[in-house]
């Protein structure tokens, strides 16, 4: 009996050493996101971003400001009209300094987060950057979504518990 044990403890571990390696990837879930939206006040035309940096500060008037990092998929990613934002967690103030394709850099306000998926709108002027938060009621965000359902799951199954209840009773009443 220990006999066969053996032997099927060495078979499987034989078997596990000869399968190959499948790499595995694991995430954290749903990250913060920024968009930002360019309007252009400016009377020469139309300028395309060439590179942008996001500062985050810990304090109101950003004189700790530090780049996002690029790390895994956090950063800031810009095409030639708008730019996003991934990371793992955001602080909470921002400046954004955006290179146009006039060869000016352009800096912005001090602006907060101003939610899970933040959406702003950068005014593009002469000499620097307006950002402002846009407010929207995302009502189909996947993470509504899943407390709605959530809810919904749990108040079915209170009525269900209390018609299994209230019949239960009635029927010993009878």
């Amino acid at each position: 009996m220990i006999r066969k044990l053996i032997k099927l403890s060495l078979l499987l571990i034989s078997i596990q050493a000869l399968s190959p390696i499948h790499i595995v990837f694991a995430d954290t879930g749903p990250k913060p996101t920024m968009e930002f939206t360019f309007k252009q006040d400016l009377p020469e035309g139309e300028l395309t971003i060439k590179s942008g940096i996001l500062y985050e500060c810990d304090l109101p008037d950003c004189g700790d400001a530090a780049p996002l990092r690029d790390l895994g998929p956090q950063g800031l990613y810009c095409d030639a009209t708008s730019c996003r934002a991934l990371a793992y967690g955001f602080a909470p103030y921002h400046k954004l300094k955006i290179e146009f394709s006039d060869g000016i850099t352009r800096e912005s306000n001090i602006f907060e987060t101003a939610g899970f998926d933040s959406k702003y709108t950068a005014t593009v002027r002469p000499d620097d950057l307006l950002v402002e938060a846009q407010f929207s009621l995302n009502i189909l965000s996947p993470l509504f979504l899943i407390i709605l359902v959530c809810v919904c799951i749990l108040a079915a199954g209170i009525v269900i518990i209390g018609l299994i209840i209230f019949f239960v009773r009635r029927s010993a009443k009878q």
